[in-house]
Parts: structure tokens; sequence; C-alpha cells
């Protein structure tokens, strides 16, 4: 981080942003962190810690513990935690993704997501947008690789995706493109942990 508070970036460098609620921020979310950065070559990965899901009726824990906690569980030198999209006033996907590539004009950015996410991404806010603006990096999660692979974003940009061997050249190619890698799964997650009690 700058002393601003902003999140530090080299000019040409690939960003890869990781967004979501984190509540909690879990191992499962270390997992494909670490594994984005190897897969898809990043010099850096950004924990976009949202206000709030608006696809999520109920809202999160509170924004500052859900920080701390992520910034215990995901310890690495190239990750940053943090709650820009509170410091940038965006609520949705598209928006944050806009106002970084102004903010950060030099820097090449790439959206991550689980392969779940890939599945309902058409009920994303202006999807298409986010899929023309910045490449995609989708990481396989327990039980979602075939529906993730038949979604209607997949079939949508087919003509998009590199293929697994290509994912180190997702950071150097235009939008829209994307790639699907299979990964060794970790199957926590923060529905999980929030049923069985252990966060809050």
């Amino acid at each position: 981080m700058t002393h601003s508070g902003w999140p530090a970036a080299g000019r040409g460098q690939v960003v890869g942003l990781l967004g979501g609620s984190f509540d909690p921020a879990h191992d499962g979310h270390v997992h494909i962190t670490r594994a984005a950065m190897t897969r898809f070559q990043l010099d850096r990965v950004w924990w976009l810690v949202s206000p709030g899901n608006p696809l999520k009726k109920q809202g999160p824990a509170p924004i500052d513990k859900r920080l701390a906690a992520a910034r215990e569980v995901m310890r690495h030198p190239r990750v940053t935690i943090t709650d820009i999209e509170r410091r940038l006033g965006t609520r949705y996907t598209a928006q944050t993704i806009a106002a970084l590539q102004a903010r950060y004009p030099t820097v090449r950015f790439v959206w991550l997501m689980g392969a779940d996410n890939l599945v309902q991404f058409d009920r994303w806010q202006n999807w298409r947008g986010i899929m023309d603006s910045v490449p995609v990096g989708v990481l396989a999660r327990p039980g979602d690789r075939l529906a993730a692979r038949v979604s209607k974003a997949a079939r949508v940009y087919r003509g998009a995706q590199l293929l697994g061997r290509q994912s180190e050249l997702i950071g150097t190619v235009a939008a829209p493109a994307w790639c699907f890698v299979n990964l060794p799964l970790n199957d926590a997650s923060s529905t999980a942990i929030r049923a069985t009690g252990r966060w809050g």
C-alpha cells in the first residue's frame, strides 16, 4: 500500500483483482490467489473487499472486521488487501474496473473469479462490459467445472477463450479474453464457515 492507502503497482505490471465480500476470508481464497499468481504469471494480486454484494440479500459483517480478518489469513508480499471499492464509491464490478483503469492507466488488470462465479456471471450488472474491458482468469472450484464450461458467459465468449496451457498469456492479451484453469481443489467456503459458527 502507498502512504495514501491506495494500492501500489508499477508501470506495466499485471495485477490480478479478486473481488468479493470475504465474509470471512478463508484458506480457499488463499489457495486460488497463490494458484492465480503462478498460473497467470501475475505480478500482484489485490483483494477487493467489497462493502456489500448486490446479489446477496443479507449484508456482510462490517467491512473493517472483514479487512482485518483477511489480512490475518492472506500474508504475502505481493498480495494487497484493500477497501478500494469503498474509497472509489463503486458498487458494481464494471464500475470498479473502469475506475481502476482510469486511476492506474499503465497497469494491466486481470479479473479473477472462481468457476462458481462464472456460472452466474450473466446476472452481474454489465457483465459483457466486464468481459470486453479486462481479461478474466477463471479458477476451478469443487463441483462447478462442468456448469462453468457450459454457462452463458462461456458460450457467448467461446471464441475469446485461451487454452489452459496458455494461461500465462492472460495478462498480455487484449480483452475480451478469458482462461479456465483446473486446480488442486480446496473446498473451503465462506458459507460453510459461517454455518459452523466459526465467524463472528
